[in-house]
């Protein structure tokens, strides 16, 4: 058995699920909004008391496989509906900067042009300045965790932090290993 699709899932009282016998799309209402996700057919979605259960008939491959992802995938949108996700990018090094332009992020990073990233429908993206650490704080949020997380790595596309200095966008307590560089490897 799965040791995760098998745990029941605890459904708040803000929060309503429907399931469509036919297609088995499962979807979710809460006070922050709508999600729909399609389950796998092998699987069934029960309800009961507040508490919703995964059952697969068999104990084939693809079924197992199923299980415990869409008692995850399930448990995500739960938890999306009712508080939100969210995902924390920190800018580091002189003269990079991250300002809003409306809805959409403007960032300059060195390159020649601002990088403009476009905000999805879904997903709020604000910007925080630290003038102590002089540093910059992107916060990525919306209902769905899969569309914040994407997002928030399209961020940090547009800049890697480099192996040397630590420049650039990362996860807020994302460690970079810093090389040593040319001056290390000389002395030796």
């Amino acid at each position: 058995m799965s040791r995760i699709g098998i745990k029941p899932i605890d459904v708040p009282g803000n929060v309503t699920i429907t399931v469509d016998e036919a297609t088995n799309n499962v979807t979710v209402k809460g006070p922050k909004g709508e999600l729909n996700q399609l389950i796998s057919r092998l699987l069934t979605v029960k309800q009961e008391e507040g508490k919703l259960n995964l059952e697969r008939p068999n104990n084939l491959r693809e079924a197992r496989s199923q299980h415990g992802l869409a008692r995850t995938l399930i448990f995500n949108m739960i938890e999306g509906v009712t508080n939100g996700h969210k995902k924390q990018l920190d800018v580091i090094g002189v003269g990079y900067r991250a300002t809003m332009q409306g809805r959409n992020l403007l960032l300059n990073m060195g390159y020649s042009h601002p990088v403009t990233v476009d905000a999805p429908e879904g997903v709020l993206l604000e910007v925080k300045a630290d003038e102590k650490a002089r540093t910059t704080s992107i916060l990525v949020s919306g209902i769905d965790k899969a569309l914040v997380g994407q997002v928030a790595a399209d961020i940090r596309k547009v800049r890697k932090p480099e192996p040397y200095k630590g420049k650039g966008i990362r996860y807020q307590g994302e460690i970079i290993k810093l090389k040593a560089g040319k001056r290390a490897s000389a002395k030796k």
